[in-house]
């Protein structure tokens, strides 16, 4: 839902990164290589205790996975090599995150599961839609908005490594939900969209 609403407010942002880094002559395929290794980072710092700075190197992660779609479409380089590194990447780096608290919290791990399961058919519905459907927006293939996006996503996972010692499953599950409804929201869409 940030992702839809409030995109045009970061945009300027994201738009004088994705020029800085086209000045320096990177590529957005290797920006897009550089926020998934910043977010495997973020993993370890989990490991290691280290909840600032792995909230910060999450999110540093995430500005660079929106810079280097801006630098594709700034530069008139929008592949479908590029879609599926940035897709896929995105899981990796949320998966690992989840992985990474389920080593350090044993007693969660069966609602990082049930958090993992939701995600996966949150993704489905939308890949799904997204390859079956006509693409309607700036992005290289169809964008079906939702509840939950990255940013609520981001969000949730901060709140999820801050708070890992007293609040794990409170938030664990909250994300849980509201990917819930994202997938009932996604799946009303997608029966209008693919009659």
């Amino acid at each position: 839902m940030l992702d839809t609403y409030g995109r045009r407010y970061v945009n300027p942002l994201i738009n004088f990164g994705a020029k800085c880094f086209l000045k320096i002559k990177l590529k957005p395929n290797e920006v897009t290589l550089l926020a998934l290794m910043v977010g495997i980072l973020a993993g370890l710092f989990i490991y290691l205790d280290k909840s600032i700075i792995a909230v910060i190197t999450l999110w540093l992660s995430g500005y660079l996975d929106s810079v280097d779609g801006a630098m594709a479409r700034e530069s008139k380089k929008i592949s479908p090599l590029g879609t599926l590194m940035d897709i896929t990447f995105d899981r990796i780096v949320e998966l690992t995150i989840i992985l990474v608290l389920a080593v350090r919290f044993p007693e969660s791990r069966l609602n990082l599961l049930i958090l993992t399961m939701t995600i996966l058919i949150s993704m489905t519905i939308f890949l799904t839609v997204g390859a079956l459907a006509k693409n309607n927006g700036i992005k290289s293939f169809r964008y079906q908005a939702g509840l939950a996006e990255r940013s609520e996503g981001f969000i949730f996972l901060s709140l999820m490594i801050i708070f890992a010692n007293t609040y794990l499953n409170l938030f664990i599950n909250l994300f849980t939900l509201i990917i819930g409804i994202t997938i009932f929201q996604r799946a009303i869409e997608a029966k209008k969209i693919l009659k």
